[in-house]
């Protein structure tokens, strides 16, 4: 799967300091990928990032803005094109939480999440959807998650906009399955990271008995899903949802 390192291809990770998205950004990097790693706010762990990997070797670059805003999300395709000259592959995995039961919820915790996580999704893929029609060819992989599918107490606005994804991912892969570009959904489940970490331990182990495997999974193992959908021999599958999620959901 090495690509080629005199003219490499070219990923955009959201969200690709930290978490899932750290774990993507190193795994195609190390492939010999140039990664244009999205941020927010943690500028700590964005420079961390790209010390780590230009320490081994891999080619990496970091973009601070907020998907949620159109016309940072432009700005940031722009200056990777500026820069790179290219855009290969779009993963779409900044997300956020605000939970509260749909009585407690505010008006503005619904938006909250809606506009990162689903219009963020839209808003990136607009930025960067005529670059690669005109070169004819790319990959975009959308990060979902299991609370898509199955719903969950508390979180009524982040499983609508992850399942939102599922709508935006088929559409978009039959508006340009002629057009050389594949679009995709990976939908995590319980996925050993920060977000997870704070969970109370009684919790978890309510979480891990419903978990076939017994476990959680690893951001190494998202990544992994993300490379196989990101490569050129995978070009036959698109308007795909891959689930990873230990059994959770079947």
């Amino acid at each position: 799967m090495a690509g080629n390192r005199d003219t490499p291809k070219v990923a955009i990770v959201t969200g690709g300091a930290r978490g899932i998205g750290e774990a993507i950004s190193v795994a195609l990097a190390r492939d010999g990928i140039h990664v244009a790693a999205g941020y927010s706010r943690d500028k700590t762990a964005a420079q961390a990032l790209v010390e780590r990997l230009s320490h081994e070797g891999c080619s990496v670059s970091i973009h601070q803005g907020n998907v949620g805003v159109p016309e940072e999300c432009q700005r940031v395709v722009d200056e990777v094109l500026d820069q790179q000259g290219r855009i290969d592959h779009l993963v779409n995995n900044a997300g956020v939480t605000v939970d509260r039961t749909v009585r407690r919820m505010t008006i503005d915790d619904w938006h909250a999440v809606l506009r990162i996580n689903l219009s963020g999704t839209f808003y990136m893929i607009k930025a960067v959807l005529d670059h690669m029609l005109e070169r004819g060819s790319g990959r975009i992989v959308n990060i979902s998650s299991v609370i898509g599918e199955s719903g969950n107490i508390g979180q009524a606005n982040y499983a609508a906009s992850k399942s939102g994804l599922f709508g935006l991912t088929k559409s978009l892969a039959l508006e340009t399955a002629r057009r050389g570009i594949t679009v995709n959904c990976v939908t995590p489940g319980f996925i050993d990271t920060d977000m997870v970490a704070g969970v109370p331990p009684a919790v978890l182990e309510g979480i891990l008995e419903k978990i076939p495997m017994r476990r959680l999974g690893t951001p190494e193992e998202i990544a992994h899903a993300v490379r196989f959908l990101l490569d050129e021999r995978s070009g036959y599958m698109t308007g795909a949802v891959l689930s990873m999620n230990g059994g959770l959901e079947m």
